[in-house]
């Protein structure tokens, strides 16, 4: 925000004095940022005056009686067209012959473009320079034609003695001739030798040349308009016109140099907009294919009109075409479409596409019809009958003209008491006030509804059929095969929607440039650099004031150059501003999700706003801009029809700078301003009256508002962390119960027939007294020798270390007879009978999990006590591959000690996902008292347990709990077995998460009272609460799965604490306002100005500074990309306006 900050830095002073040289000249690069040869120079300076060498020479013929005037431009112009062919070749000859050498990278570009070895003057390196030659052969082609008959035409256009008849004056004839010429070189040399860079630049990239056509389609239009004079019979406006046409055209290198006159798309995209809006009926497109079939079927209407016999019928046709045209065909073709595939499948319902296109309804449908139909009658009648009957002295169109004055005078009033501010200004008192819940905004808007009720009537019933009574009843009507009536029946009421929209254009731009002055003058940081161009606006403010009213008739943007009080008028162009389809780039980022997330609720919001008309006036290319807590919503208004809206949804990012904060702050006091009064507050004015954002209304949108707050006494407390780790194990018991049982039925199908199979698995007892620990079992376990594992949350993140392989403890005893518990019959294995073995021997050979043996050595080992499950068990079994072991057998039954039995018991009683549907409590209870699957998920829960703190008894860190909450877990013993297995992996982290929250919740809300209150809030962070961190790709889907409740973990470096991020789903309010869509589309024109023509892409540049009126910043960051970076850009979404 500093005064100091430079428009441009010094290098980008030479480069843009050199390219406007370029530019003014047509394309000869005359200044260069080094010492080049002298013939460098005098090569583009002939290659320059080449044109009006074959021109001179017909023209002399001509003069001196030889030849006449046609033969003439045909001479110069095949002169012209074998010089273009020669220069293209030799271009294409030295671009093949030259051999590419690889250079250092450069990171300065525009110093890259500058550096050129010239070696002679017809050298390679010196062609290639001088003529870069075309991409595309067919362009090469076409663009020598197209030299050859501009030279031969211009010839003919610039006769002295034509001109001479035409002026009556020999010194302005030789003014006209030097300059003419002058005009015509600038044309060739950008078209064949090398293209100027346009200051009027629409595309970023020339993909197919086309800036090179930009000169030679304007001198063809001055060109045409002078054939038109000469071959038709004497018409004083065509003589006129090309009188003025002759002295403009000398001015025309001025024109391309200050960037009025468009490029080719730009023109041809703005002149169809134009001629469909005001000549057609029509409304801008959201796309550029849409509007282009959309003129061309207006188009098709008009001349087809033209050729209809009958009055009654031509009006019957353009009512019922009318009509159509007005809707949203794309809507009713897909919805034709769908209905045809429905019709085709029937019986396959399956088989239709679920698109996300809102389809037509059979009452839309039927309204629209009916609406048609009566419309055609009305039509029809009222011409029928009312032209033919002359009772009344006063004309049946003046009366219906009255009553459509009345009626749209009762539209503007309702219009504007729905808003915040009548006309902007003053605040409306039945607006509701100092509304900060939704509940409070809806019972107090509820009188606004109605009149929003009653205006819906009157805009989408009454004033149709007034706007048709009108002009069915006009009397130009009578007059058949006549233009006026075909391109909308009357010129006058053309000429009314003209000047309206003129006049609106004409106030914004007004306001703008009033803004951008008292700015540059009343604010002290920038009354410095601006004192002498506010003087000099103010001294030549008529001059000021004629650029408005130019570029208002052009519908052309006011081009603030770099946003400072020095006025250009910008090209015209699309109200879109730009060349790209809408919502196809955007700067995507993780916060991108937040906007996709609210579209749906915002368009319903916005839908019935714009119904009520608390949005104003909904114009193509209206600006709007929403606020809710860090967000920023840019809304634009595309296409307007009956009854619908076409609109872009533009998201900006949510990581502030210094600028983005500075803007936003005067967002936030402009709409409290408006929406934060008392209810007992007197009427009061609007005190930002001269921002280009005009608060309208509130919005009741369904979305996330986002809550950070500080862990500071909480996640580093003692107390805290010593229950967090009881906490733990309980959590991963309830979850890995959970799992089993959801999984267990969904299985349950699939696996009917296994339901009654035991599963014969291999266990310790883990309750027995501790026997002789061999030699493998004395590892240590302190953490010294297991963490290397820093727990400085503010150095480098700690490293997942891995360790060899735990090597094979199990020692094999002697063969020996055991008894298989539950068995009905003794089985034998050599010669030892069953009933020899004591019961230390069935411990003493089995350890859990360790590599099975194949069947041909069991002969070499002891018998293996064989467990199985209860009737019921294996239903919430866990899997097979968690069963296997990765610690020593003591530290498991160790830490079994911290099993909580009591809640394992409480959880498997009150499982509410379960297989069986009979009996269920008593299953239950029978699987409680399994002590095998009990056994099992001891193992599993502790070795987890182990995996996320390791087995000493101490309270874990703050910096502990963040990195395994990040996924980050400490190296351990069981670290590569926990990793190996993915879901439960998953799952344990998962636990540690909810124990996290559940601490965090502990510690605000109170302790929890019993295992029934745990339960509770453990189902609830289940199904109403995303736990995990922002990065996470869950974490956007839980977003768009619209999660009731989401929260992460976080540290903030700065202020060096820990912080819980909460974000919670609920319908909040947003604050709406509208822009002034002139300051938009003015501040737009200077970003494209500034960087596509002046390069200047310095991210500290004036332009992109803070300005708290203007709302710079923002409008830079909501232009489309590569220029702009909205984070989220959505397609043109349709909105139904019943």
């Amino acid at each position: 925000m500093s005064p100091d900050v430079p428009l441009l830095n010094d290098y980008k002073k030479d480069f843009l004095l050199k390219r406007f040289t370029q530019t003014v000249l047509g394309g000869p690069r005359l200044k260069l940022g080094y010492c080049a040869p002298p013939y460098v120079y005098i090569n583009q300076i002939i290659l320059f005056l080449m044109p009006w060498v074959w021109g001179g020479i017909g023209t002399l013929l001509y003069q001196l009686g030889i030849l006449e005037d046609y033969y003439t431009a045909a001479l110069s112009g095949g002169l012209m067209l074998f010089t273009a062919f020669i220069i293209q070749v030799t271009s294409f000859y030295a671009r093949n012959k030259s051999v590419t050498v690889e250079r250092m990278l450069n990171t300065d570009i525009l110093a890259e473009e500058d550096e050129h070895e010239f070696t002679s003057c017809a050298g390679a390196e010196t062609i290639k320079f001088l003529i870069p030659g075309k991409k595309y052969i067919a362009n090469t082609v076409f663009h020598s034609v197209l030299a050859g008959l501009m030279c031969g035409l211009g010839t003919w256009y610039l006769l002295p003695n034509r001109m001479t008849l035409l002026y009556g004056n020999a010194g302005g004839t030789v003014l006209l001739f030097f300059f003419g010429w002058m005009t015509l070189c600038t044309g060739e040399y950008s078209l064949i030798i090398n293209t100027a860079v346009e200051t009027a630049t629409f595309q970023t990239q020339d993909t197919y040349e086309i800036i090179p056509l930009m000169r030679p389609l304007y001198i063809f239009f001055f060109v045409s308009v002078d054939l038109a004079y000469r071959f038709m019979a004497n018409i004083p406006a065509l003589e006129q016109m090309n009188q003025i046409l002759h002295i403009l055209f000398i001015f025309l290198p001025f024109l391309w140099a200050i960037g009025i006159l468009p490029p080719p798309d730009a023109l041809f995209l703005w002149a169809m907009e134009q001629v469909l809006e005001f000549g057609l009926g029509g409304s801008s497109m959201s796309t550029h294919l849409r509007l282009l079939i959309m003129f061309i079927i207006s188009a098709g209407t008009a001349v087809t009109s033209y050729f209809i016999p009958s009055t009654v019928g031509m009006v019957f046709f353009m009512t019922g075409l009318g009509f159509l045209l007005s809707l949203n065909l794309s809507e009713m073709g897909f919805a034709f479409k769908h209905s045809v595939v429905r019709h085709r499948v029937r019986n396959k319902s399956e088989a239709l596409p679920s698109g996300s296109e809102k389809q037509l309804t059979w009452k839309e449908c039927l309204f629209y019809i009916i609406i048609l139909v009566l419309a055609l009658l009305e039509s029809v009648l009222l011409h029928h009958f009312a032209c033919c009957s002359q009772i009344s002295k006063i004309s049946p169109q003046a009366i219906v003209g009255y009553i459509l004055m009345i009626l749209l005078l009762i539209l503007w009033i309702l219009r504007e008491i729905q808003s915040v501010y009548i006309f902007g200004i003053f605040q409306n008192p039945l607006y509701p006030k100092d509304v900060q819940t939704v509940t409070l905004f809806i019972e107090k808007q509820a009188r606004l509804m109605k009149i929003g009720v009653a205006r819906r009537i009157l805009l989408n019933l009454v004033s149709p059929f007034a706007m048709i009574a009108f002009l069915s009843l006009d009397s130009s009507l009578q007059g058949l095969y006549s233009v006026s009536v075909s391109i909308g029946f009357t010129r006058a009421f053309r000429m009314v929607g003209i000047i309206r929209d003129r006049l609106i254009q004409f106030v914004s731009k007004l306001q703008f440039a009033v803004a951008i002055l008292l700015t540059s003058w009343t604010e002290k940081k920038r009354r410095k650099s601006t004192t002498t161009l506010c003087i000099l606006n103010i001294v030549f403010s008529p001059f000021v004031l004629l650029f408005i009213v130019f570029s208002t008739l052009l519908s052309s943007p006011l081009l603030p150059l770099f946003t400072l009080p020095l006025f250009l008028v910008g090209f015209p162009r699309p109200v879109q501003s730009w060349p790209g389809v809408v919502g196809t780039t955007a700067c995507m980022c993780a916060d991108t999700v937040y906007y996709y997330q609210m579209i749906p609720s915002l368009t319903t919001a916005l839908q019935s706003a714009m119904v009520a008309g608390s949005l104003g006036i909904l114009l193509p290319g209206s600006h709007y801009l929403g606020r809710f807590q860090d967000r920023l919503i840019w809304i634009m208004i595309l296409e307007h029809g009956y009854t619908y809206c076409s609109i872009n949804i533009k998201g900006l990012e949510l990581q502030e700078t210094s600028c983005h904060t500075a803007e936003a702050r005067r967002v936030d006091e402009v709409f409290e301003d408006a929406f934060e009064q008392e209810d007992n507050a007197k009427i009061s004015i609007n005190g930002h009256i001269g921002n280009v954002l005009t608060p309208c209304t509130v919005l009741p949108v369904k979305l996330y508002s986002d809550a950070r707050n500080v862990l500071s006494g909480i996640i580093d407390s003692q107390d805290n962390l010593r229950e967090f780790k009881g906490d733990l194990v309980k959590v991963l018991v309830w979850i890995l119960v959970q799992y089993c049982s959801r999984k267990s039925s969904m299985q349950e199908n699939v696996h009917k027939t296994e339901k009654e199979k035991a599963s014969v698995v291999i266990l310790p007892d883990l309750n027995t007294s501790p026997q002789t620990k061999s030699s493998e079992d004395t590892v240590s376990l302190n953490s010294e020798t297991l963490d290397d594992w820093s727990d400085d949350i503010l150095g480098d993140e700690p490293t997942t270390k891995k360790i060899n392989e735990v090597k094979d403890q199990l020692k094999f005893l002697q063969s020996i007879n055991l008894p298989l518990p539950g068995s009905v019959e003794s089985h034998l294995f050599g010669d030892q009978s069953i009933g020899k073995v004591s019961e230390n021997s069935l411990y003493k050979a089995v350890l859990l999990g360790y590599p099975a043996v194949d069947k041909g050595k069991q002969e070499d080992m002891s018998y293996i006590p064989l467990m199985e499950f209860s009737s019921h068990s294996h239903l919430l079994s866990l899997p097979d591959e968690w069963k296997s072991n990765c610690l020593p057998n003591h530290k498991i039954r160790e830490m079994s000690l911290l099993f909580p039995e009591d809640w394992y018991q409480f959880v498997l009683q009150h499982l509410e996902y379960f297989p069986l549907k009979e009996n269920v409590p008593n299953v239950l209870e029978e699987i409680a008292k399994d002590r095998v699957l009990k056994d099992f998920y001891v193992h599993t829960v502790m070795t987890c347990y182990f995996s996320l703190f390791g087995v000493e008894n101490m309270n874990p860190s703050p910096g502990h709990i963040l990195r395994v909450y990040s996924g980050v877990l400490p190296w351990s013993l069981a670290l590569d077995w926990l990793t190996e297995k993915p879901e439960l992996f998953q799952l344990a982290l998962k636990a540690f998460r909810y124990t996290l929250k559940l601490m965090i919740d502990k510690a605000s809300l109170g302790p929890i009272e019993d295992f029934k209150e745990l339960t509770n809030c453990l189902k609830e962070y289940e199904s109403d609460w995303y736990i995990g961190l922002v990065s996470d790709e869950k974490w956007k889907e839980a977003v768009l799965q619209e999660k009731p409740y989401l929260f992460s973990l976080g540290y903030d470096h700065n202020m060096e604490v820990y912080t819980g991020r909460v974000l919670t789903l609920q319908e909040l309010l947003i604050q709406v306002g509208k822009l002034n869509a002139e300051a938009v589309r003015g501040q737009w024109a200077n970003l494209s100005w500034e960087l596509l023509y002046a390069t200047n892409d310095d991210e500290e540049r004036y332009s992109i500074q803070a300005h708290p009126l203007l709302l710079r910043n923002l409008t830079v960051q909501a232009a489309d990309p590569p220029l702009g970076y909205p984070i989220y850009s959505s397609k043109p979404l349709y909105i139904h306006l019943y």
